[in-house]
């Protein structure tokens, strides 16, 4: 077959598909309840769009050969921002603000049920209970009105709504918006799995939020995009509600409101330096005259490697991002903010091979006018996504001021340590067993714990420290036990008398 037929055959057969995939989505429809019609809606109709532009774009969708290091001016140091100081008129910048937390994800990672946000990481203290300390700090330090925005997925908007009532009395206002609900596709046929709009039961599995690229159409459907424009509000502070270190920072609000050229930022995006641990993650690039994200999976695999390099991209991204409100309101009545799809490939409890097509909230950054890089400090990417990040955050290498967790001053360097817990800590019920007391980290360097290990109190760590239980064995730290520069293994019990 000629290239041209060929090319003919596979435009049939994609208008065929999509026409399927249409009727699928229609017959889902038919099955809404009539106050869920028009969200269900909004969704199938955001969902066909992007599985329209899944079938046009195939391969990675980056041409490496234009991929270029971002010039000088594009990623600004965070030093020379802070060094600009802050004017008097603090507040009235502060009240431009919007902060706004991805919270769509659950804590089954970490072994928990429910939202990852509502899992205790600090005296007691959840992530959710952190944010809001953070924000109410702001508003009674600068008297101020900085609202709190949590975009919740499906799978954590009940569970969360619950917990708020907790915080009636805070100088917070809350609000909640929900990301979209799509259907998963089928590997093989790519069509919907979903046979109905309810997500319970066998269809549980059928539906996921579709990243936090989703973001920007959900909080314009919300309504409370033009309402907070309507409240004269002006940027949104956006970032995972799992990143302690992100926090609201003054010097950067400033630089967005007060710029010293005079013409404002619509995207800025913080990154920071990669170290050996960071080598997935997506970096700002300059593509075709626009700084650009480009993420792991979009790299054509004959290239992974040179992607992966801390001497060639030397920052990546810490999604922590602020965005214009008006710029959001603007490209979106446009339908001009482009992400590149993520294909995420699952497999279902039953077995079925199926895909989900998401975005990234960073990816947009190209859509938007002016957009710059931070370069921040370490501090401020800070995620907690294992109990070995955990096992960090709940030290004494950190105290907590307001809800802000900051490195403690007795530590005599501020790199963070390089900890890895076994499989046996893998769930927060288990990790939390196997510690009667968080050790003294102040002077730890690197931590691998392997096997079935127990802590007791008063436990300190220093420098380099290994310790791993083969299969069958059991190691019990001693109370009280000062482990500087060691390797621990074979079988260690210490049992009551």
């Amino acid at each position: 077959m000629s290239q041209d037929g060929a090319s003919q055959f596979q435009e049939v057969i994609r208008q065929e598909l999509e026409l399927s995939v249409k009727k699928e989505l229609e017959k889902i429809l038919t099955t809404a309840s009539s106050h869920e019609f028009e969200h269900t809606k909004k969704d199938l109709d955001g969902f066909r769009k992007l599985f329209h532009r899944f079938l046009q774009e195939k391969g990675p969708s980056v041409d490496w050969g234009k991929i270029q290091r971002p010039p000088e001016d594009s990623i600004q140091p965070y030093e020379k921002i802070k060094a600009r100081g802050l004017p008097d008129n603090i507040s009235s910048v502060l009240n431009k603000l919007v902060v706004v937390k991805l919270n769509g994800g659950l804590g089954t990672s970490m072994g928990c049920k429910g939202p990852k946000s509502l899992i205790g990481v600090r005296d007691e203290n959840t992530f959710l209970d952190l944010t809001v300390q953070q924000i109410e700090h702001l508003n009674k330090t600068y008297n101020t009105d900085v609202p709190l925005v949590l975009m919740n997925s499906f799978n954590t908007d009940e569970d969360t709504k619950k917990i708020l009532q907790k915080y009636n009395h805070c100088r917070v206002k809350i609000y909640t918006f929900n990301q979209s609900r799509y259907p998963r596709i089928n590997k093989e046929s790519l069509l919907p799995v979903a046979k109905d709009v309810s997500y319970s039961g066998e269809n549980t599995e059928a539906w996921y939020p579709p990243g936090h690229g989703d973001i920007y159409a959900s909080f314009y459907n919300s309504g409370l995009l033009d309402t907070f424009i309507g409240e004269g509000k002006e940027y949104i502070f956006v970032s995972n509600i799992d990143n302690l270190g992100a926090t609201v920072d003054l010097y950067i609000l400033n630089h967005l409101m007060n710029p010293p050229n005079g013409k404002r930022c619509e995207f800025v995006m913080e990154v920071t330096n990669k170290t050996r641990a960071d080598v997935k993650g997506g970096t700002l690039t300059q593509y075709e005259g626009k700084l650009r994200l480009v993420e792991i999976a979009q790299v054509p695999k004959a290239h992974v490697d040179e992607f992966k390099s801390v001497s060639k991209f030397k920052i990546f991204n810490t999604n922590n991002l602020w965005i214009s409100l008006a710029a959001v309101k603007r490209l979106q009545e446009q339908n001009a903010i482009d992400m590149e799809i993520i294909v995420n490939a699952k497999t279902l409890d039953g077995g079925l091979n199926v895909i989900q097509l998401e975005t990234a909230v960073g990816a947009a950054i190209k859509s938007f006018e002016n957009s710059l890089g931070i370069n921040v400090p370490r501090s401020r990417f800070l995620p907690v996504k294992t109990t070995s990040d955990l096992l960090l955050v709940m030290s004494n290498l950190y105290s907590l001021n307001a809800g802000s967790l900051t490195m403690s001053e007795k530590r005599e360097f501020p790199t963070v340590p390089l900890v890895k817990l076994g499989g046996s800590f893998t769930k927060v019920q288990d990790y939390l067993r196997r510690f009667e007391s968080i050790p003294d980290m102040l002077e730890l360097d690197h931590l691998t714990v392997s096997g079935d290990v127990t802590f007791g109190k008063n436990v300190s760590l220093k420098g380099t420290v290994i310790i791993i239980a083969n299969h069958g064995d059991r190691i019990d730290i001693p109370p009280g036990a000062v482990l500087e520069n060691k390797i621990v293994s074979g079988n260690l019990r210490i049992l009551d008398h």
